[in-house]
């Protein structure tokens, strides 16, 4: 495979990710958000949002690099 293969795997890799860490985030926002009849929790938006992007980024990445070294491997 080549380098230019390989980085566009890379990239689209990460961008799947963020969006399954997005997707992930998303489940019961309003519940999350909206917390017994209180004011809304903000840190719903700038703490968990980022860090469950973040979460999915590596994990897909993670998961990348473990295929990439395994798929050597066989070869």
């Amino acid at each position: 495979m080549g380098q230019r293969m390989q980085a566009a795997g890379g990239c689209l890799t990460a961008a799947v990710g963020a969006g399954a860490g997005l997707a992930l985030w998303s489940v019961d926002f309003q519940g999350r958000f909206y917390r017994f009849e209180q004011s809304p929790d903000w840190r719903v938006l700038y703490a968990e949002l980022p860090l469950a992007i973040l979460g999915g980024i590596a994990a897909a990445l993670g998961l990348w690099a473990l295929w990439t070294v395994v798929r050597r491997r066989r070869t």
